[in-house]
């Protein structure tokens, strides 16, 4: 079974309980935390899936790391590390999020623009761009890049909406090259 699979096995799962016990939010954000972690921590991954730690060891690191998150998601680390899918922690995480996200018809978006966006205009292109991909809203993460010039870029999943200035003028150089 590829990695892939093992991961989305475990966050359906997760995500069935999640939405059996009216904890879908709390969780999700759980499990973007956990995501942080284990995805700027390699050493903590390292240091699960030395041979030499045993898996009371184990499972005690991650009760009291993750203590303040709810049993779910503990008791799903533990299992995961016992099985030796630490690896597959992160891309469990990432599963869990698009449930989440398909259940709650949201998106995750990045926005890239010269300045940070306000609070009205990433509310405008929440509202503009969630329309357009048949979503109720946008989880908008914005981040400035000075290169653009002006304008905005958007990316949901794979796809790129390219507003700015810079894209633009990329463009109509290539139209007039070729």
């Amino acid at each position: 079974m590829s990695d892939l699979a093992v991961a989305k096995r475990y966050a359906v799962a997760l995500f069935q309980i999640a939405k059996e016990q009216n904890l879908l939010d709390q969780i999700e954000e759980e499990l973007r935390t956990v995501k942080e972690v284990f995805s700027n921590d390699t050493d903590l991954l390292g240091f699960l899936a030395h041979p030499k730690l045993t898996s009371d060891a184990k499972r005690d690191i991650i009760s009291s790391a993750f203590s303040s998150l709810s049993t779910y998601v503990q008791n799903t680390l533990k299992l995961m590390v016992e099985r030796h899918r630490s690896d597959m922690i992160a891309p469990m995480a990432d599963e869990f999020v698009e449930l989440a996200n398909e259940e709650k018809s949201v998106a995750d978006a990045t926005v890239y623009t010269v300045r940070p966006l306000t609070e009205a205009e990433t509310e405008a292109v929440s509202t503009s761009f969630a329309k357009k991909i048949g979503k109720k809203t946008l989880r908008i993460t914005n981040i400035t890049d000075s290169n653009l010039l002006g304008g905005i870029k958007l990316q949901i999943g794979n796809r790129i909406y390219d507003g700015s200035v810079s894209g633009k003028l990329d463009r109509l150089s290539k139209q007039l090259l070729g």
